[in-house]
C-alpha cells in the first residue's frame, strides 16, 4: 500500500511540475534571443540594479530548468548587463537550472529510470549513464563543451542516474562557461553593434567545440575499459 501511495505521489509531483513548466513558458512567452525577449529585459531587468539581477538569475534558472536553451539566457545576460556581468549571471542561472532539473528528476523518477535502463531503452541510455557514473565531472564537462546535445536531457539523465550532484554541477559550470561567454558577447555585440565581440564569440565557439569533442572521444563508454 505504501508503494502505491508513493507512486501516486510521484505522479502528482510530475504532473504538477509539467503544469508549472507550461505555465511559466506561457508567461515568459518563450522570449529569449528575440525582439520580444529584449523588450522584456529592457522593461524588467536592465537598469534595475540588484533587483534586476535577482530577477534575471531566478527567471533564467527556472527557464533553463524547464528546457529553455541556456544559450538564450546567456545572450540576454550579455544584452542586459554586458559581457562580464552577463556571463556571470548567465552562468549562475544555468547552474541553478541544472540543479533544479537534476533534483526534480532524482526525487520523482529514479526508480522509473532504472527500469528503463534494464529494458528496451537501455542500449541507447546506458553508454551515457555509464560515462556519467564512472567519472561524473569529466563526462559532464566534455558533454557541456560540445555544441550539440540537449541541456535539459542531460540534467534529467544525471538526476535519474543518481550521479554525484557536486561533480555534476562543477563539470556543468566549467563546461557552460565558454558558450556562456560566447553568447554574452553576442548579446553585448547586438546591443552596441560590436563587430569584434561577435568575431571573438565565433572563434571561442569553434575552440570550445574542438576541446569538448577531444575530451569526449578520450572517454570510453565501457566502464571496464
Amino acid at each position: 500500500m505504501n508503494r502505491v501511495w508513493s507512486s501516486l505521489l510521484k505522479l502528482l509531483v510530475m504532473a504538477g511540475g509539467l503544469a508549472a513548466a507550461g505555465l511559466l513558458l506561457r508567461l515568459l512567452a518563450e522570449v529569449p534571443a528575440t525582439a520580444q525577449g529584449a523588450a522584456w529585459v529592457d522593461r524588467y531587468i536592465r537598469d534595475e540594479g540588484l533587483l534586476g539581477e535577482a530577477i534575471f538569475l531566478i527567471a533564467g534558472g527556472l527557464a533553463t530548468a524547464l528546457g529553455l536553451p541556456r544559450q538564450s539566457v546567456a545572450f540576454l545576460g550579455g544584452y542586459a548587463f554586458g559581457a562580464v556581468l552577463g556571463t556571470g549571471l548567465g552562468l549562475g542561472a544555468q547552474v541553478l537550472g541544472a540543479a533544479l532539473a537534476y533534483l526534480w528528476a532524482g526525487a520523482v523518477g529514479r526508480g522509473w529510470a532504472e527500469r528503463r535502463l534494464n529494458g528496451r531503452f537501455g542500449p541507447r541510455l546506458r553508454p551515457m549513464v555509464d560515462r556519467l557514473r564512472r567519472d561524473a565531472f569529466a563526462a559532464t564537462l566534455a558533454l557541456r563543451l560540445l555544441p550539440v546535445g540537449n541541456n535539459l536531457a542531460l540534467n534529467l539523465v544525471a538526476g535519474l542516474a543518481a550521479i554525484g550532484l557536486w561533480p555534476f554541477l562543477a563539470g556543468s559550470a566549467i563546461g557552460y562557461l565558454p558558450q556562456t561567454l560566447i553568447f554574452a558577447l553576442l548579446g553585448k555585440g547586438v546591443r552596441v553593434d560590436g563587430f569584434w565581440q561577435i568575431a571573438v564569440a565565433g572563434g571561442l565557439f569553434v575552440v570550445s567545440a574542438v576541446i569538448g569533442l577531444w575530451m569526449f572521444r578520450r572517454q570510453p563508454a565501457d566502464p571496464t575499459a
